[in-house]
């Protein structure tokens, strides 16, 4: 069956735009584009949805489909997009805890992430690795995957990108900042009372050695409100499939409209 989908007309066209846009979803949605995970397992795993969605991708395509470098492009640039929208959350936490460790002096405490194999701060590593439990428990995973294959029929292999979509696409990323800071907010406001506290107190008490009692006192406070707060990462997790569905298709719709006169 699938030897025969290959060889129909516009089979082995819908196999390399496929194989393009099954690439560009691994190498940034969350867990597939681990760094942990074997290149030869990312392969293997890529090579076998290909084989999976072929015929769905050359029934969306039609026997006219062809190759050409836009379209490679265009397939790249879906893919990106499914595996960005499912990993935005868990980079928003890891930002999240980047603001933290900034608020609370623990910024130059670095780890290597086992992830993505860079430096960042203990907070921001604790944050991502909690909202990544919380998005494989409610099988995110499995969301993302489901979602590729809904691609082919909102996006069908071939299809042309649209200008409007990429400049959403980048003003997607950009709420990745604003959703991290809203994620540290609580923290940051305690630590800034914290801090004008400190303030009144040395004004009052100038005597008293205000650098020694504020870094032990800003950390204190800022890990009591993250472990007051940390519920919400997984209350934001916990909703992520609906949300990631939503996003997706409206990021797609961007990306190629419907043609006239086909829904709204």
């Amino acid at each position: 069956m699938m030897l025969d989908t290959f060889l129909a007309p516009g089979g082995t066209a819908a196999a390399a735009l496929l194989l393009f846009r099954v690439t560009g979803m691994m190498a940034v949605a969350p867990v597939f584009s681990a760094r942990v995970v074997p290149l030869q397992w990312k392969a293997a795993f890529t090579g076998l949805l290909v084989l999976l969605l072929l015929p769905a991708a050359a029934a969306a395509g039609g026997p006219e489909l062809q190759v050409t470098p836009a379209a490679l492009a265009a397939e790249l640039v879906v893919g990106f997009t499914l595996g960005f929208a499912g990993g935005i959350l868990i980079h928003a936490a890891e930002v999240a805890g980047d603001f933290i460790a900034v608020q609370t002096g623990l910024s130059g405490a670095n780890l290597l992430d086992p992830l993505s194999e860079t430096q960042m701060p203990v907070l921001g590593q604790f944050l991502g690795l909690t909202a990544m439990t919380s998005f494989l428990m409610v099988g995110g995973h499995r969301v993302v995957l489901e979602t590729l294959g809904f691609s082919l029929e909102a996006v069908t292999p071939g299809s042309r990108i649209e200008v409007e979509g990429l400049r959403t696409l980048v003003e997607t990323g950009s709420h990745l900042f604003l959703l991290g800071l809203r994620i540290a907010a609580p923290v940051i406001a305690a630590v800034t009372i914290g801090n004008v506290a400190l303030g009144v107190l040395a004004r009052t008490v100038p005597q008293m050695n205000i650098l020694m009692t504020a870094f032990p006192l800003q950390i204190g406070i800022g890990l009591l409100m993250l472990a007051a707060t940390l519920p919400l990462v997984g209350w934001l997790v916990a909703g992520w499939p609906g949300q990631y569905r939503e996003l997706s298709d409206e990021l797609l719709f961007q990306l190629v409209p419907p043609p006239a006169g086909e829904g709204t």
